[in-house]
Parts: structure tokens; sequence; C-alpha cells
């Protein structure tokens, strides 16, 4: 039986507990105790907590920032219906399984702080994808497939702004895990871009 590399059993506790118990209780020592090994191998392949809690969010959880950037780097591939549609559903998959995670840090602001610093160097943050997207909009704005006037930042703040409150009701109205009708995402994602199209078109 292959044994799971260290790296991997390494993602896989550490987004077990930041689910179960939170941002703000997971310690790389209880990380490092729930993959079975040392706290130095933890940090053979993750620099901190932070970069370890990063790379959760990139390779455990739906990926917004790469579909973001492909979009950005290939303007044209899809029309904007289809990019803003697939990016509100990834946006609100990825708010819905991430606002557990990071929530317990809002409870410390210490550990808020420190958490904020140790994001820094590595140009991470929740205010990425929204950059990402203004990027994305103001690219097709100057190909011309949306108004002049368009404000792209405006625009990418409506659609993750609304994706992040549908995650957040989910969350608090214990919806959140339950399933939920078919197609019910998809369908939220459409209405969302073609009422933001309205304004941007």
């Amino acid at each position: 039986m292959t044994q799971t590399p260290t790296r991997e059993r390494l993602l896989d506790s550490a987004e077990r507990l930041l689910r179960t118990i939170g941002l703000a209780r997971t310690t790389t020592k209880e990380i490092a105790r729930a993959a079975q090994c040392s706290e130095a191998a933890l940090y053979k392949y993750f620099s901190s907590k932070e970069d370890l809690f990063v790379a959760v969010l990139h390779e455990r959880l739906p990926s917004l920032m790469p579909l973001l950037a492909e979009l950005t780097a290939r303007p044209g591939s899809r029309t904007p219906e289809q990019a803003l549609t697939e990016i509100a559903r990834t946006a609100t998959l990825f708010y819905e399984a991430n606002m557990p995670i990071a929530a317990s840090l809002f409870a410390e602001p210490g550990l808020l702080q420190r958490h904020r610093e140790g994001l820094r160097p590595l140009g991470a943050g929740p205010q990425q994808p929204l950059l990402a997207l203004a990027r994305y909009l103001e690219s097709e704005r100057e190909h011309g497939r949306l108004r002049a006037d368009a404000d792209p930042e405006a625009a990418a703040a409506l659609l993750l702004g609304a994706c992040f409150q549908r995650a957040f009701l989910r969350h608090f109205l214990g919806e959140s895990g339950t399933a939920e009708p078919e197609g019910a995402v998809d369908g939220f994602a459409a209405g969302l871009t073609r009422t933001l199209l309205g304004g941007l078109t």
C-alpha cells in the first residue's frame, strides 16, 4: 500500500482542522500531529501557517484565481456572459467553502493582524479576486465588449459581493452543507450575470 506523500497529508489535515475548529485555533503543531509527521517536516513544505492556508485555498477549494487569471490572459475566449456566469458560479462555491475557515479570524483582532501581515508577502488575501475580476472587466471594456463608461471596479464588487452574501446567508441560516435543488447555483449565477450585464453592455 502506497503512503500518501507528506505534503498531501499536511494539506488534507490542514483543511480538515480549518473546517472543524477554525483558523484561529488551528496550529502548525496540530496540523503536523494530524498528518502524522513532525512540525519540522511541515516547514519543509510551507514557510508559515499562512502559506499553508493559501495552499489549502488554491488546492483544496473551488479555484477562483486560476479562472480569473485565465480569462484575463485570454480575453475574448468566452463571451462576457459565459465568463461572468462561470466566475459567479465558482465564486459562490468558493465563498461557501471558505467562509467557515476564515470567519474565526475576526474573533481575535491580534490574530487577524498577524494573518494579514503573513499574507502580504505571499501576494494573497481576500482582495485579490476583486482586483483580478476588475482587471478582466477592464480588458473586456478595452476590447469593446463592454460599454465605454462601464465601471470595472464597481461591477466586480457587485458580482463578488452578491456571491459572498449568498454564501453568508446559507451558513447563517444553517443551509450550508445541505443539498440544494438541482441547478440552484447555476441559476443564481446566470441571473446575477444577466442583471449585471444589463448595466455593462
